[in-house]
């Protein structure tokens, strides 16, 4: 599957208010979210790697709200990357020596073939001592749940138990899209976690 995530694409689902997925109201919203879980759960979040940052609305949030956090972004969009401030990476191919606190990994491994997704998710489970968010589209997800006219459907539409199975390799999920590195030091209470299927 090929997509070119270039201007048009950027400007279709992201940049412009009529037709984009997300605008900076809804990240808020998530990121407060996200990060307020982070903490009531006893994590410090002093760095963040942000993957398939697109037009940077997590950095803005972490800039506003959060602003000791030390922040890092990639993308594989040179359009992205020029165009916001952002490091070309591919996340299937690259990872970091550095440690993060919570990696935020939104709308990116729908795109990656299963090869390339399953490398995706070794990488950010080695650059991580703490949290993980995703967000990935599942096959269900593209018949019942999105909004088409907003939405990116040139994805691969898989099953969700192919990512609760390779993220199972590395983490523990907690709901809502997060999930905690096995062997980190946070520890939960049996009904915090997700339950598996």
């Amino acid at each position: 599957m090929s997509v070119s995530f270039d201007a048009s694409y950027f400007r279709r689902y992201y940049e412009s208010r009529g037709s984009r997925v997300y605008g900076s109201e809804e990240i808020d919203q998530l990121a407060r979210g996200v990060t307020g879980f982070v903490q009531w759960f006893g994590c410090e979040i002093e760095r963040v790697l942000d993957v398939g940052a697109g037009t940077g609305l997590w950095r803005a949030w972490f800039q506003e709200k959060m602003p000791l956090v030390l922040y890092r972004s990639i993308d594989v969009s040179r359009y992205a990357c020029t165009k916001y401030g952002h490091e070309m990476r591919d996340i299937s191919k690259w990872r970091a020596r550095q440690k993060f606190d919570l990696i935020v990994c939104q709308g990116v491994l729908p795109y990656l073939a299963d090869d390339a997704c399953t490398k995706a998710i070794g990488n950010m489970a080695a650059m991580s001592r703490g949290f993980l968010y995703v967000e990935a589209i599942t096959k269900r997800d593209l018949h019942e749940v999105c909004d088409r006219s907003r939405t990116d459907v040139r994805v691969f539409g898989r099953p969700a138990r192919f990512y609760q199975r390779e993220l199972g390799h590395y983490f523990e999920p907690i709901g809502c899209g997060l999930h905690h590195v096995r062997g980190g030091e946070n520890v939960f209470y049996e009904l915090e976690r997700a339950r598996s299927r």
